[in-house]
């Protein structure tokens, strides 16, 4: 190969990288935005979130940047701890449903194969469940809170973790170096930790990620109808459902909410798709 043949291969190597570049950048810097502003909620916030000495709706200036809601709360105040509860609702949810859906996974990919069978049409049924209904069950059994809607989220979860698990499990179980590792006289837990896991991680990692912003919009479905954080504790979702009746008063009330959630979604989405491109180099290569 030419040193002009191998520059137009660095150029369009190049070209091919830029683009995942961009996606992965892009979904950092839009999360990120989001976290820092969560991270910054820890310790600051322009007024105390049951404080309602605004007024009804103020509109958008000084002392209220964003203006109040209906009952007179700083809307800046209230998007930042709404930005904390949906990246726990995130977090919390990704948490539960990975660790029960792994064990499932994994239980299922080593069963037998009537086991095998049960557990997937078990995992049939749960995926069947609609994730509000789900809650509907935890809240009666709990009470309507953040914790009750992590919970239902992550169960909920954890049938769809599962059933990818156990279709990767049983794909690397399928592998000669599996054959040869048991052959040699290696335990089946070695197995799992040498070569099951780390073959199936990168792409179950991807399916977290895009299971993160999934548990965003669920946490704030579940807290539109009323089963997510309750006051004075807010939640995009919640703050959607109360200002939806003045939104031609305050549209503010209803845009920036909306626009911070598509903004955490699109992010979480774009690092998924970027991580999936540096994990599979068959992707990588196809383009």
């Amino acid at each position: 190969m030419s040193a002009v043949d191998a520059g137009m291969s660095a150029v369009e190597a190049d070209g091919r990288r830029v683009p995942r570049s961009v996606t992965l950048l892009t979904g950092c810097v839009l999360a990120g935005l989001i976290v820092a502003v969560a991270a910054v909620s820890l310790l600051w916030v322009p007024y105390a979130p049951e404080d309602t000495s605004g007024g009804r709706l103020t509109p958008p200036g000084l002392p209220h940047l964003l203006g109040t809601d209906k009952l007179g709360r700083d809307l800046l105040t209230q998007l930042m701890i709404g930005a904390r509860v949906a990246l726990e609702a995130g977090a919390g949810s990704v948490v539960i449903g990975g660790v029960v859906g792994l064990a499932g996974g994994l239980a299922a990919g080593f069963a037998t194969r009537w086991l095998d069978d049960t557990i997937s049409a078990f995992l049939d049924i749960l995926i069947a469940f609609p994730t509000v209904l789900v809650a509907m069950l935890v809240t009666a059994a709990r009470e309507a809170s953040l914790g009750s809607a992590i919970i239902a989220i992550g169960l909920a979860m954890s049938a769809i973790v599962a059933r990818l698990t156990r279709v990767l499990v049983k794909r690397v179980l399928a592998q000669d170096f599996i054959t040869a590792s048991r052959t040699s006289g290696t335990s089946w837990p070695r197995i799992v930790a040498e070569h099951v896991l780390p073959n199936i991680w990168p792409t179950l990692s991807v399916n977290l990620a895009l299971q993160f912003g999934l548990a965003v919009l669920a946490e704030a479905s579940l807290s539109y109808l009323g089963l997510g954080a309750p006051p004075p504790n807010a939640s995009w979702g919640r703050m959607l459902q109360e200002a939806q009746a003045s939104v031609f008063i305050a549209p503010l009330g209803v845009i920036a909410p909306g626009v911070l959630l598509v903004v955490l979604v699109i992010g979480v989405n774009l690092i998924a798709d970027g991580v999936r491109d540096v994990a599979d180099p068959t992707r990588r290569r196809a383009r």
